[in-house]
């Protein structure tokens, strides 16, 4: 790990950068422009958006702005939870494929296995059937890989019974505290990679004593160390924020490394910063 730039190997071969810049609650319109233009000017070659976000037209504009050739750029966005059936899940790569203005998706993914709109008698069926839609579309090369988010193993499971390809990435909550060894352990057998998303989580991790310490230690901001123990760990985390000191600033990664036992202690923490939602009772 030397650069933003350096990749990871999904299981189809397709290279994706270690770590990614990640755009959820980033208002739409020249704050998601200047945002996304920012972590381009420092490095960053992986954004990830969500038709769920609501600013994918505003991650587009920022990369045509940018000047920087599409080809050099890994872009993931994601499918929003009304769309659990095939017709509908082929319509919403379409739109976010306008919105973004691309002719392909580097990454696309499941955004949530049983949401509020499809959770009934019949969601593992509605799942399997979204999920021959990505196929499809990763076929036809609108789709340069595709995964999951939020899926546990039953979600996997579901799939199973029915995928002709295996997801690629699951992006899960993953962040000091909050480490779902369960799920973990499952993808890194079916060479599935995980993201993390919220690696920061929801702002608490500054306030935490021990993160604290230990980012005083190593003469490193927290979040710089929350970052450096993700990838220490083999994750690919997918920092955001909207501040271009700290856009910056989470960017450099690569020129120190947490100790053994910084990284146990890290490991050690428990609910410092909550615990991610259960995918099968979210309210949306």
């Amino acid at each position: 790990m030397k650069s933003l730039i350096d990749t990871y190997t999904l299981s189809n071969g397709s290279k994706i950068p270690i770590v990614g810049f990640g755009t959820w609650q980033t208002q739409d319109g020249p704050l998601a422009v200047i945002a996304v233009k920012s972590a381009l000017s420092s490095g960053y070659r992986h954004l990830d958006t969500a038709e769920m976000y609501g600013n994918e037209k505003s991650v587009g504009k920022a990369i045509r702005e940018s000047g920087i050739s599409r080809r050099t750029l890994f872009v993931t966005s994601k499918l929003n939870n009304h769309a659990h059936n095939y017709e509908a899940a082929r319509d919403a790569i379409e739109k976010s494929l306008k919105d973004l203005q691309v002719d392909y998706l580097d990454l696309f993914l499941i955004h949530w296995p049983n949401p509020k709109p499809a959770r009934n008698a019949h969601w593992e069926e509605h799942l399997q059937d979204t999920w021959r839609a990505l196929e499809d579309a990763y076929d036809e090369g609108k789709l340069k890989a595709i995964g999951v988010s939020n899926f546990k193993r039953k979600h996997f499971e579901v799939l199973e019974k029915t995928q002709r390809l295996a997801p690629m990435v699951n992006q899960i909550r993953i962040c000091p505290g909050d480490v779902d060894e369960e799920t973990i352990e499952y993808c890194r057998n079916k060479d599935i990679l995980l993201e993390a998303y919220s690696p920061l989580g929801t702002g608490k991790v500054f306030s935490d004593k021990t993160m604290k310490a230990l980012a005083e230690k190593n003469h490193r901001t927290i979040a710089q160390v929350c970052l450096r123990w993700s990838l220490q760990h083999g994750f690919l985390p997918l920092p955001k924020s909207i501040h271009e000191d700290r856009i910056e600033e989470n960017s450099h990664l690569f020129d120190f490394k947490l100790s053994d036992e910084d990284m146990e202690t890290i490991d050690k923490l428990d609910g410092i910063m909550g615990y991610a939602p259960d995918p099968d009772k979210v309210d949306f």
